[in-house]
């Protein structure tokens, strides 16, 4: 599996959390029983506060995958999926 970092960004008024159903069902997406189903594993994720961004490390084997998993997001503001490495990676192979 490839190392992915994904940002996803949304304007203040279209910010999922502000509706409490909204925020429910995007916590129920990004669970690690549903990102598995689209043959995504989550690492991490952290959002930005007061920034309204939201990124992830996650792991597949397909980049298709990752855009599948990310629509929901993609529906309410950008998504930007960069490949990525592990430092020990970029350390072995002398540079990012």
């Amino acid at each position: 599996m490839s190392l992915y970092f994904i940002q996803h960004q949304h304007s203040a008024e279209s910010c999922p959390a502000r509706d409490p159903r909204m925020g429910n069902m995007l916590l129920q997406h990004i669970s690690p029983a549903n990102a598995r189903k689209f043959g995504v594993r989550l690492l991490a994720d952290a959002v930005l506060d007061g920034k309204h961004t939201f990124n992830l490390i996650v792991e597949a084997d397909d980049v298709a995958n990752i855009e599948k998993f990310m629509q929901p997001f993609a529906q309410a503001g950008s998504v930007e999926i960069s490949p990525a490495s592990h430092c020990e990676t970029v350390v072995a192979r002398e540079g990012c």
